[in-house]
């Protein structure tokens, strides 16, 4: 029979897509990947947007409860 030509184009095959599916990976974010590999990921910048700075009121603030110890009765 012709089963192993049969299986190794499908094997083939199967090598190629893969092949195809990781060069579109990287074509998305390979340079992503190389910025990053050579140490100027955009994590590690400084974010190019200024912090909004806020002010909490302390009438906003809800006031925190503290526990009061009590003695019970062993059961």
């Amino acid at each position: 029979m012709m089963l192993a030509p049969l299986a190794t184009l499908a094997f083939l095959a199967a090598l190629w897509l893969l092949a195809v599916i990781i060069a579109e990976m990287l074509g998305e974010s390979g340079a992503k990947i190389a910025a990053a590999l050579n140490g100027r990921s955009p994590l590690a910048t400084a974010p190019r947007i200024r912090p909004i700075a806020g002010r909490v009121s302390q009438r906003s603030r809800p006031r925190t409860l503290r526990a009061q110890p009590r003695l019970r009765a062993a059961a």
